[in-house]
């Protein structure tokens, strides 16, 4: 089932992924015989104990219904496995300890990138041409952002009317998030579920948060600019979806219908590991290509 990624053949639970994560809900993580074994209560996992190759994985996402002992974050700790506390498949991300794999490559091939000048502006170059399907020939990024502002207005306006959505404008007050249009309300709750799933891929790449290409203040500003690339893609599609479900009757919160939404499309398409993809392509140098190698078979 798992042969070449993680050199475990006879795992008897399925991974998330080929990236090495795990995502568990309704149950039990706990620690027998000195191993990693989760109690499943029946949640992604069918009723029973199922043993972890906490060794070979970079990161075990919880999700809800789930308690974690002691001598868990004790194992998890001592061999670099990072534990994250997260919403249905990802749509939240409560908490990550930075614990990541045993190299940084990644991150110091990031942090190159990020220093230069240059670099940087190619990289935010790279961004945009993995939006937008072409190469943009300026290199100034106000124009690029300007560029890209424009197209995503046009890019709400088609989505909302490929699902049938009256689209006025992108409004959002934060200090009234209720008063705008359901539309808007979805778009919000998406793009924070979307945010989180960057966050998750990030996290377990250990590759550094707070240095953005395009973004820049936020302490956040590389997931912003992981969940960017999917903003067409999932984000849109996901909130213009709910809102359609919402004007034909559905009466469940916003909130919590693009929270399930999300969970189902995170899962169906593997948005995390596409992610996870994205960001490895980005950072790609000779040195962190073969940094990623040892660590994904490990």
């Amino acid at each position: 089932m798992l042969k070449g990624r993680l050199g475990l053949e006879k795992v008897q639970m399925p991974h998330a992924d080929r990236h090495g994560l795990i995502y568990l809900d309704r149950g039990a993580l706990t620690v027998q015989d000195g191993c990693l074994v989760f109690s499943s209560g029946g949640g992604v996992l069918e009723v029973g104990v199922f043993q972890l190759p906490h060794q070979s994985v970079s990161s075990i996402m919880l999700g809800p219904g789930t308690t974690v002992s002691h001598d868990a974050l004790r194992i998890a700790a001592r061999h670099g496995t990072a534990l994250m506390a997260v919403g249905e498949d990802g749509t939240r991300i409560y908490t990550a300890p930075a614990i990541g794999p045993d190299r940084s490559a990644l991150a110091r091939a990031q942090a190159k990138l990020w220093a230069n000048e240059e670099s940087r502006l190619e990289t935010a170059r790279r961004m945009y041409a993995m939006r937008m399907g072409r190469i943009l020939p300026h290199r100034d990024i106000a124009v690029l952002r300007g560029i890209e502002g424009a197209r995503v207005k046009e890019s709400y306006k088609l989505v909302a009317q490929s699902f049938g959505i009256a689209w006025h404008k992108r409004k959002y007050d934060r200090t009234k998030p209720e008063a705008a249009d359901v539309a808007n309300q979805a778009l919000n709750h998406a793009a924070l579920v979307v945010q989180s799933a960057a966050s998750v891929a990030v996290t377990s790449l250990s590759a550094l948060p707070q240095l953005g290409f395009i973004h820049e203040d936020s302490s956040q500003s590389f997931v912003l600019d992981i969940a960017d690339l999917f903003r067409e893609e999932v984000t849109l599609r996901i909130a213009f979806s709910v809102a359609k479900r919402i004007e034909s009757g559905d009466d469940q919160p916003v909130d919590r219908l693009v929270r399930r939404t999300a969970s189902a499309e995170f899962r169906r398409r593997g948005v995390i590991p596409m992610m996870m993809d994205r960001v490895k392509s980005l950072l790609e140098t000779p040195e962190g290509q073969e940094g990623t190698k040892h660590e994904s078979t490990a």
